[in-house]
């Protein structure tokens, strides 16, 4: 067998841009990190449990029956999370995600949504997809606008597997279409793709969502957590899953919707629709990253691959006011400086925050 090329995966980072030109009055201005990013995007996790085990985010070997998942009484109350929510928008943040975990597993979630709703925010939601059939319509009553998907393959052998619960694909189908049917479209699909797992899936995925109204997204197997067993070799870098792609169905590259948008976005040449891929290992996008993230405990982190957090809970319950509050949450972004994947080939963190705590 002839072996594969090496793939430049570790690009060498670029300088750092300077920082953007803000004008004081911008409500921005407050939250500009040290690389000159202004804050965009809260993802807000809202439990650390999940109803499947995939490999590359929560093995069983690690996340058993004996694991220790947080308590009740750990996790932020919707009103504690409404509130701080508040503050981030107050601070320029205009679009907010529900992550887990599987959030679809927090009880009475759809009360979250609704006060979410009443700010002046965008209120998107990524799930597995196993219960979203049941919950899309009060979701989309609640006020929740968009909604992403993730499945990693179509054959359903194959989708068992990777769920590792033996969950069946066609459930997560059935929850896609209820997704649609409430308006919660068109619903972006997310695969990640390890080679030699489920790279045999990329156009199986693309025939059935093409044409669909659906938006199909390929992420590279990241370096999420200590636990997933991640190794170069099962990463199959997005050029080549759009290549695939674009061997049967042509493809044009299509603009990014707005500045830190993840995905580079490619159209379908003959208008049945895009696809999208995140090439976090291959080709890192730090420089644009707007997001901040929120544990289900209220812990904020600046990164997907952070190796700590900052405690927002402790000051909330401690009866601090929202000018405290602000003032951290200022603090914590204008401090960042986070390009874990720029550097990945020399930042060997020990111990990285797991996925399945804080989202993807």
């Amino acid at each position: 067998m002839n072996a594969r090329p090496p793939i430049p995966i570790f690009p060498v980072a670029a300088p750092s841009p300077a920082p953007m030109a803000l004008s004081p009055d911008d409500p921005a201005h407050a939250a500009v990190d040290q690389l000159g990013r202004a804050m965009h995007d809260l993802r807000i996790s809202v439990t650390d449990r999940c109803n499947f085990r995939c490999t590359y985010c929560m093995p069983k070997d690690v996340f058993d029956r004996d694991h220790a998942f947080l308590p009740r009484s750990a996790l932020l109350s919707f009103e504690e999370i409404t509130r701080i929510a508040q503050l981030f928008v107050n601070q320029g943040v205009r679009k907010i995600r529900i992550t887990g975990g599987e959030p679809l597993l927090r009880k009475q979630l759809e009360r979250l949504i609704e006060q979410l709703a009443r700010l002046d925010v965008e209120v998107t939601l990524t799930t597995n997809g196993a219960l979203l059939a049941q919950k899309a319509r009060s979701l989309a009553d609640a006020g929740l606008r968009r909604v992403t998907v993730s499945l990693d393959a179509l054959d359903d052998e194959v989708f068992r597997r990777m769920n590792d619960v033996g969950f069946p694909v066609e459930r997560v189908l059935a929850g896609i279409a209820a997704a649609a049917d409430a308006g919660l479209g068109p619903v972006k699909v997310n695969c990640v793709v390890k080679r030699g797992t489920n790279d045999g899936e990329i156009l199986p995925l693309a025939r059935h969502f093409r044409g669909s109204g659906h938006i199909l997204r390929f992420i590279e197997f990241m370096d999420v957590g200590s636990h997933n067993g991640w190794n170069l070799d099962a990463v199959l870098p997005s050029r080549e899953v759009v290549a695939r792609i674009a061997a049967e169905f042509p493809l044009d590259a299509l603009d990014a919707n707005y500045t830190g948008e993840v995905a580079e976005r490619w159209r379908y040449r003959d208008g049945s629709g895009e696809i999208g891929v995140i090439a976090s290992v291959s080709h890192a996008f730090c420089r644009d990253c707007t997001r901040m993230r929120l544990s289900p405990e209220g812990q904020l982190f600046t990164c997907l691959f952070a190796d700590r957090g900052h405690d927002l809970r402790a000051l909330l319950r401690s009866g601090a006011d929202d000018g405290a509050l602000t003032a951290r949450i200022r603090q914590v972004w204008r401090s960042r400086d986070d390009r874990y994947s720029e550097l990945r080939g020399e930042a060997n963190r020990a111990a990285k925050v797991e996925m399945s705590y804080i989202g993807g």
